[in-house]
């Protein structure tokens, strides 16, 4: 019963200190970035070549 108290209180704690809200710009910047990453992780995982069989290189 505790833990869960402390869990609860640790994230409500954390959601009161966070940042302020980004703007759109940062936004649309966070958003391109991230598409990019997925576009990259995507083409990787269908060459499937050139690194080992857990992700690493050889």
């Amino acid at each position: 019963m505790l833990l869960p108290l402390a869990y609860l209180t640790v994230t409500n704690l954390f959601a009161a200190l966070r940042l302020p809200p980004m703007s759109d710009r940062d936004k649309d910047a966070e958003i391109l970035a991230l598409r990019h990453q997925a576009a990259r992780a995507g083409e990787r995982h269908l060459r499937g070549h050139g690194r080992g069989r857990h992700g690493l290189l050889p």
